[in-house]
């Protein structure tokens, strides 16, 4: 669900960037109440997970589409919902630079879409309804999955709204809330699923992190080494090799377009601020679609010669994409949080 600057004028995604400025000053200065050396790390590494696990996607079957995970809601209830918008952001930011994932102008559309739904909206009014101050397994179960649910229905329809009111497409709102809305419900379920499997997983080993979050309490001297080895080698395992099994077909929001439009891609509007933009991500994104520069072409011509790319997608350009950008994001995801920790010791 990343947009494309074709998708975004202007107006809307300065107006949406700085929305999601505002949300990041609002969230470092309220995370800073709950950062310890523990969180720390916690947010590096979970921003490495989540990026990682984004670069599978998952047919949706009967539809010719596919989903990824969004992670917000993992983030959401393992590190509190302002630490996870931040980490979230970390993690678009990354592959919208690097990686091509997701245009420049439409940045700010995707972290809010992806982040502030999610964080701000699913987590305290959906899950934490749902869950409680006295979580157990069942709560867990039925409060992550409907609010993973939920904070990505929002997001699509976020999407749609976004789109339109851009007016620079072609697409008609009725058509395109009829296709986004029922393919991000089956894309949800299965997030909701993972995520509900990552929560239970740490809710086992370590229920302590869950607790905490939820009373937006530091981590404290709670030993959780293992369970940062263990999500750094899952990380490490899923964007080396893992994602070679990814789906090759059009996630929610290109196969909602290709059915209302006959095309996956829209072309971007004659201007210069897109054409700069366009230059600009093109010189800094130095794994384009999670692959070497020299190879995207090749592969693509490739695959079309075969007449379709061929699954398990085994390219050595996206094991080293996948492993580069899980290590950024776990730098820049940590060292946000280091500085957030530093400039409050220094207060």
């Amino acid at each position: 669900m990343h947009m494309a600057d074709a998708l975004i004028s202007p107006a809307v995604g300065g107006t949406m960037w700085l929305a999601t400025a505002g949300l990041a000053l609002y969230s470092a200065k309220k995370v800073t109440k709950v950062l310890d050396e523990n969180k720390v790390p916690l947010m590096g590494v979970l921003g490495a997970f989540i990026f990682a696990a984004q670069m599978i996607n998952f047919s949706i079957p009967g539809t010719g589409s596919s989903g990824h995970l969004g992670g917000a809601m993992i983030l959401s209830i393992l590190l509190g919902p302002h630490a996870a918008f931040l980490t979230i952001a970390s993690v678009l930011t990354i592959q919208a630079l690097f990686f091509a994932d997701g245009g420049l102008l439409a940045l700010g559309c995707n972290v809010f879409n992806l982040g502030f739904f999610p964080c701000f909206i699913a987590y305290p009014l959906i899950y934490k309804q749902i869950v409680g101050e006295s979580p157990n397994q069942k709560r867990l179960l039925l409060g992550t999955i409907l609010a993973a649910i939920v904070g990505l229905q929002l997001g699509a329809f976020g999407v749609v709204l976004e789109t339109i009111y851009s007016g620079i497409s072609d697409l008609p709102f009725t058509t395109f809330v009829l296709l986004m809305q029922p393919i991000h419900l089956a894309i949800g379920i299965v997030e909701g699923v993972v995520t509900t499997a990552v929560i239970l997983f740490i809710w086992k080993e370590r229920p302590e992190i869950i607790r905490k979050a939820a009373m937006s309490q530091p981590l404290g001297n709670m030993r959780i080494k293992p369970v940062l080895v263990g999500l750094l080698l899952v990380s490490l395992i899923t964007a080396g090799g893992l994602s070679w099994f990814a789906s090759a077909d059009p996630d929610g929001l290109e196969w909602s377009i290709a059915k209302a439009t006959g095309q996956q891609e829209l072309s971007e509007p004659e201007n210069d601020l897109y054409t700069i933009l366009a230059t600009i991500q093109k010189k800094v994104a130095f794994f384009p679609e999670y692959n070497f520069k020299a190879e995207e072409n090749v592969a693509t011509s490739v695959a079309n010669s075969k007449g379709g790319e061929s699954w398990p997608a085994v390219n050595s350009g996206t094991s080293v994409a996948g492993l580069v950008g899980a290590i950024m994001t776990l730098l820049l995801a940590g060292i946000i949080g280091k500085g957030l920790r530093l400039a409050t010791k220094n207060n």
